[in-house]
């Protein structure tokens, strides 16, 4: 199963349909990664979410090896779209044990980067599943 390819088409649908991006981003989160919509959240995030997607088809460089990049991936995107990127960058390091220069800690770093890139206009909704795709898809043949 290609996760990724998973992941990307649900941020198409969900981009459609969403009032903003920080609902964008806790409604992805909910339905890729496991983390809840309510304020339940956060018991959530701090167990690393719930596979949704499971599977793979992400870049090397992201790729952990297990069938949960996915969750991990959408996952911080709902975090900081609560928290903010810096406080969830810490949330990433401390809690969740992510090191810096492992799969999870650039899949974490990448997710960051779409949220600063939403928010400053750089990444719309409706070209977030092209961004996901070019960045930690592993490209289709």
């Amino acid at each position: 199963m290609n996760a990724c390819a998973d992941l990307v088409s649900t941020a198409e649908r969900l981009a459609r349909t969403s009032a903003s991006s920080r609902r964008f981003f806790v409604d992805l989160g909910a339905e890729a990664g496991g983390v809840r919509r309510g304020p339940l959240w956060f018991w959530d995030a701090a167990r690393g979410g719930r596979n949704r997607i499971r599977g793979r088809g992400f870049r090397p460089h992201v790729d952990d090896g297990t069938d949960g990049q996915a969750r991990h991936f959408a996952g911080i995107l709902a975090v900081a779209a609560r928290i903010g990127v810096r406080a969830t960058r810490w949330f990433a390091i401390h809690v969740l044990g992510d090191a810096e220069d492992s799969a999870d800690g650039r899949l974490t770093d990448h997710a960051l980067d779409l949220v600063r890139l939403a928010r400053s206009g750089a990444v719309t909704r409706a070209t977030v599943g092209d961004w996901i795709r070019r960045t930690i898809c592993e490209p289709v043949h």
